[in-house]
């Protein structure tokens, strides 16, 4: 197995400054990732919310 060159290097690894500038990794568009977390408990909680809301109006019609 032989040494990869520079310029074969840089093609496979972004070797360089290209790796400063962040990780650039994006996951179906979104490149923050430490709010989706909170941001899928708000949304379980506004279902329970509106869940709990609609079987007290149907319990308060019967």
């Amino acid at each position: 197995m032989r040494e990869l060159t520079m310029s074969e290097m840089s093609m496979v690894s972004g070797a360089g400054d290209d790796c400063s500038s962040g990780d650039g990794n994006t996951y179906g568009g979104v490149s923050d990732t430490t709010t989706i977390g909170d941001d899928l408990i708000n949304i379980y909680e506004g279902l329970v919310a509106a869940t709990s809301h609609i079987i007290e109006r149907v319990a308060n019609a019967l």
